[in-house]
Parts: structure tokens; sequence; C-alpha cells
């Protein structure tokens, strides 16, 4: 097990109205199971709480992700080759974004989003969504009103369903016969050994690794061709999944990715036990620098309202640290975080009240956050990078 502090959902930030109600908390603990060498966690987070009718995260207002999302869906549909007018669908669609390219390419796309205010916003839009989760009943409704998918893609949605086996076989069923099911998730061995903590939240029930995903999706009459890394979120691996004895072969990477965890013992509970003692020491170093930087009577901020925060905010107890944060999104502006209720302020507010210390809790966006404030840094501030090792820069 990897004991971390209980938090509230990632996202849920409150009101003005709200500050200083308490919240409820629930379990962060990942274990790892012995017999099929998964990590997981086992505290969960009732849906509709995590994925509520007016979700906030919106893919399309992110750069960084429109950016991916275009190469990706380019790359795929050079790989994949799919005949104009094939059925895509995307399960966790958010605002349709990704189904967009899709949708420029000719082809029927659908979308499948719980979120009724995000589902609403992307059918207005052109994208045809479905504002449900991912069942086998949905699926059994897409075969009967659209014909089955060429391709289903999950994108940082396949680690998030408690009832994973349930996914998979709703894939299953609504999957062409020559189809593929592209699914995008945070890599394991990126969290473990770059000490991705801010990967660590309630909407993140699993934490895939290949071994383990070869044998699971076997089990639910799926076969894994093809692996890809990449640097989105830390460390990130695009899977491609199709019928057994479908028309791919495997790639030798998905071989290759399997002995590597083996040589780097990702499927020994003690390689996970090292990285609970990696975060206590971690924890312990920040404590020591931000309680010197108290003690100077120095003013310390957080960059970043980011659901990928609150596990810093929570297990590093910054509560008592932190004066405000800021973000660059208009939607958290006024708000107050989970749990402390540290306000929401925007960027300007560095230069405005010109705090000493700046703890970048969008840990991924580190780099282009100093770049895009290097005249903070010029005019004497400071930031603070957690992760894997804390550095004052």
């Amino acid at each position: 097990m990897v004991p971390l502090t209980p938090t509230p959902p990632a996202d849920e930030y409150v009101p003005r109205a709200r500050v200083g109600q308490p919240q409820a908390v629930f379990g962060l603990d990942l274990y790892f199971c012995g017999a099929c060498t998964h990590l997981q966690l086992l505290d969960i987070v009732p849906p509709d709480l995590l994925f509520p009718a007016d979700y906030s995260f919106l893919s399309g207002a992110s750069p960084a992700i429109v950016k991916h999302f275009r190469e990706y869906s380019s790359a795929l549909l050079a790989q994949e080759q799919p005949a104009p007018g094939a059925l895509v669908v995307d399960i966790g669609s958010n605002d349709g974004t990704f189904l967009g390219f899709f949708r420029a390419a000719g082809l029927s796309v659908l979308g499948i989003d719980p979120a009724t205010d995000l589902a609403a916003r992307a059918s207005a839009s052109g994208t045809e969504t479905w504002p449900t989760f991912f069942s086998t009943a949905v699926a059994q409704r897409i075969r009967d009103e659209r014909g089955p998918a060429r391709l289903i893609t999950a994108n940082n949605v396949f680690a998030h369903a408690d009832d994973l086996g349930g996914m998979a076989d709703a894939v299953r069923l609504c999957l062409a016969a020559d189809g593929a099911f592209v699914f995008e998730v945070s890599y394991v061995v990126d969290v473990v050994e770059h000490m991705l903590l801010g990967t660590i939240f309630h909407e993140h029930v699993c934490y895939h690794a290949v071994r383990p995903l070869r044998a699971f999706l076997r089990r639910h009459g799926l076969e894994l061709v093809n692996v890809e890394r990449n640097a989105l979120q830390g460390g990130s691996i695009i899977g491609t999944a199709q019928h057994i004895g479908g028309p791919r072969s495997v790639a030798a990477v998905v071989d290759e990715l399997d002995r590597m965890e083996l040589e780097r013992h990702m499927n020994d509970a003690e390689t996970y036990r090292a990285f609970g003692r990696k975060i206590e020491a971690l924890k312990t170093d920040v404590a020591k620098q931000l309680d010197q930087i108290a003690a100077e009577g120095k003013i310390v901020a957080g960059f970043g309202a980011a659901r990928s925060g609150t596990t810093f905010l929570c297990h590093f107890d910054l509560g008592k640290h932190l004066r405000f944060l800021v973000d660059d999104n208009p939607a958290k502006q006024g708000l107050f975080s989970p749990l402390h209720h540290i306000p929401v302020l925007p960027s300007t507010a560095l230069y405005e009240h010109k705090p000493d210390y700046v703890f970048i809790l969008a840990w991924v966006h580190a780099s282009s956050i100093m770049q895009k404030h290097r005249a903070f840094l010029e005019a004497g501030g400071h930031f603070i990078t957690p992760c894997p090792i804390v550095k004052i820069v």
C-alpha cells in the first residue's frame, strides 16, 4: 500500500458562500495486487460527485491538449485508415474537441460523456454526444442505432472506471470485427520513477502498466497490439487493442515494455512501498523548506487550481503556507481550493501582491509557467517545484 492523505474530490473548488463549511474527504491510498500486479485505489468516490452535470474541465480550453489531439488524431487516421463515414466513438468525449478532428476528416462521430452540460455544448457544436456513462447497454444501443464502431477512443478515462471490466466488455460489444480500441492513460512506470504525485487523485482509479493490462484485456476478449509512450501529463501511454485474433499483428514494443517493467520490478510490492517512502521524504523536505521560508517572514502563493494540485495541497498540508493561488482559467478565479479554501486569483496577482515564493501545483506545466512569468523571477521572486525533488528557482 502507498498511504496518502484523504482529500475531497480533486476539482471540488468552492464558491465564497461555502468557505468554512466542511467538505467530505475520501481515502487516496494506492493498493498493489500481488496476483495481477495492477495498482489502483480501493476507495471509490460516487461518479456523480466526480463527474457532475456542470463538470468544469474543457479540453478545448487547453492549447496544449488541442495540439496533442490534433497530432494524435492525424496519426490515428494514418495508422487505421478508416473508410469515409466510418463510426468513431469517444468515451469521455468532454466538449468534443478530439472528435472534431475525425468529423473534419469525413468520419461519423459519437461522443459519450456523463456531464450533461458538456454533452449539450458538444452536440450544439455539431458533435453528437450522449449524456451518459459508457456501459454494455449503451454499447448495444450504439450497435442498434449506428452500427459497430471502427474506432473507439478513450483519452484519460480508461483509468477512471471502478468497473473496468464492464467498460472493456462494452468496448468489445461495440467494436467492429476489424475495429481498434485506442486509449490513453497515465503510465505507472513514469508515475513511480518521476514522482508524479499530482497524477494521483480520485478520478484516476487505476494506474496502468503494460503487463497487467495485457492479461486484463485478454480476459475480456481483447488483445493489446501496440503501445506508444509520450510525455503528456508527465508520462502516458497510448494503447491499441482489438478483438482477439483481429487483423493487426502485435508490435514488438508491447513485449519490450513488458520486459522493461519486469526489469524495473514493477511487478513487486516493494517497488511501491519504496515509492511511498520517497513521497514521505519529499513531504518532509517540502515542510522543512516552507517552515524556513515562513520563519523568514516571506509570503508564499501557489500556481495552478487544477485537479493535480489537490493531492499536493492535502498531503503536504500546504493550506497553512499558501496565502493565495493563481490560475489563468477564468472559471477557477474567485473560487476557493478544496479543503483549505485558499482563494484563487488571476495570475496578475503575482505582480499586484508580489509574493516572495510561488509553489507550482500545476507541476507538468512548470517550465512554461516559469517562462511565461520571467518578469516575476526578474523582479526577485522565486518559484518552487516539488517533483521529483524540491527545487527553488
